[in-house]
């Protein structure tokens, strides 16, 4: 392959990226043919020794998602870097899937926990409008103390969701690491 055909594909691949970014690393890879050359080396020694543009460019977006996670953790962007440490290997679909959807369940679980016992006195008055004679005190004090219990739920899964999301994000950064080869033992 040579530089122009290595060039394109590896900035095909890379589309996702904001275009200043994509410049630089590119400009970065147009240098790697410049100094091969230089030292006497064809643009098919260089491409090979570089490797796959499109691993690379799989690589690349696996770190820079996983970097704007760091930044700022929303969801779309877990969402991006779970995706793109997924391709880095058919390994990763078990490895970063499973435990991804495991704790997904969990945070989802819980939201939906928190947001349900809050909401549960309009449950009982929504009971009371279509059902009067069914009625109970008993009812509306328990949804009350329900909606109590609901607000500290909800408090603490926004804790154990920054908590859950930052420690995913480590195993996300551990992983890429890992695939791509850059774990060195002491």
């Amino acid at each position: 392959m040579n530089k122009e055909t290595f060039i394109n594909k590896l900035e095909k691949a890379l589309e996702k990226l904001p275009a200043e970014e994509r410049q630089d690393i590119l400009e970065d890879f147009y240098e790697h043919f410049h100094v091969g050359m230089q030292d006497g080396k064809t643009e098919t020694e260089i491409t090979s020794a570089l490797g796959s543009p499109n691993q690379i460019a799989k690589e690349i977006l696996a770190t820079y998602y996983l970097d704007r996670v760091e930044e700022k953790s929303n969801v779309g962007d877990v969402f991006r870097a779970v995706w793109a440490v997924i391709g880095l290997g058919f390994f990763n679909l078990v490895i970063v899937l499973g435990p991804f959807i495991g704790l997904l369940g969990c945070i989802l679980g819980g939201w939906m926990a928190g947001i349900a016992f809050i909401a549960s006195p309009l449950l009982v008055l929504l009971d009371f409008a279509l059902y009067p004679e069914s009625f109970q005190l008993f009812d509306l004090f328990f949804s009350v103390a329900l909606t109590g219990l609901g607000i500290f739920i909800t408090i603490g899964m926004l804790f154990a969701t920054r908590f859950i999301l930052k420690g995913f994000t480590r195993y996300l950064s551990y992983n890429a690491k890992l695939v791509k080869g850059g774990l060195k033992h002491a």
